[in-house]
């Protein structure tokens, strides 16, 4: 036992083990002996790479999270799963229309939702999953990027669905959508990019391209940064 930190037994993977009470399950993992080499990302952020499924104690409900987030408590049960099958349908975005039509062309099982929101209660961004379904089936694509725009493509929601919809594929559509055809255009942007094209940032990418370590952490930490 470690010295003046209280341990907690958990299940992880079918084996059971004592980890230190407070552990993210990637940390109880990790504890247990675990080389994680996959499934670990970004490490305490929001990648979406450590979906886990889990149980607690004397709950019968089987719940979802990120491992870099859900602490352990005691007598929890543990499975990590490397990703969520999915097919991810191929297509040109510049032969779409933003609207319902391309929906139902490339994501029909939208249209099988039953509006059950345990797609909501599964996303461990709080998102509001469901909604942004309801709003693909309206065609309404600007309200369906905004709601969905925290995704991060754990996979929960499309898990727990029983009309079997693979909601952040639909999500990543609507995004697309919005982008290339709704949103507001930045004459900034079409500038910069110009300039990208033309090669005025050329000389400078070599350099820094050329440069070791210890010349690009010192660069790094020197620059200007500019607030405004």
């Amino acid at each position: 036992m470690t010295e003046n930190r209280m341990m907690v037994r958990v299940q992880i993977m079918g084996e059971s083990y004592e980890v230190p009470e407070g552990s993210t399950i990637i940390m109880a993992m990790e504890y247990a002996g675990y080389q994680l080499k996959r499934g670990i990302g970004c490490r305490e952020g929001f990648c979406g790479a450590c979906a886990t499924l889990y149980r607690e104690k004397n709950d019968y409900k089987i719940k979802g999270g990120l491992a870099c987030q859900t602490v352990v408590n005691d007598g929890m049960v543990i499975a990590q799963i490397p990703f969520v099958p999915a097919e991810k349908p191929v297509y040109d975005i510049n032969e779409l229309t933003p609207d319902i039509n391309t929906i139902k062309a490339i994501f029909p099982t939208v249209f099988r939702c039953v509006a059950c929101n345990t797609c909501t209660k599964a996303c461990p961004q709080d998102i509001e999953v469901m909604d942004y379904i309801q709003a693909l089936k309206r065609g309404n694509i600007e309200r369906a990027a905004d709601l969905s725009f925290d995704c991060i493509r754990c996979g929960l929601c499309a898990l727990r669905c029983p009309a079997e919809i693979v909601q952040y594929n639909a999500a990543i559509l609507a995004q697309r959508l919005y982008g290339k055809y709704l949103s507001k255009k930045n004459p900034q942007l079409d500038k910069r990019v110009k300039e990208i094209e033309d090669g005025k940032y050329i000389e400078e990418i070599n350099e820094l391209m050329d440069m070791d370590r210890e010349k690009l952490t010192e660069t790094y930490y020197n620059r200007e940064i500019k607030i405004s």
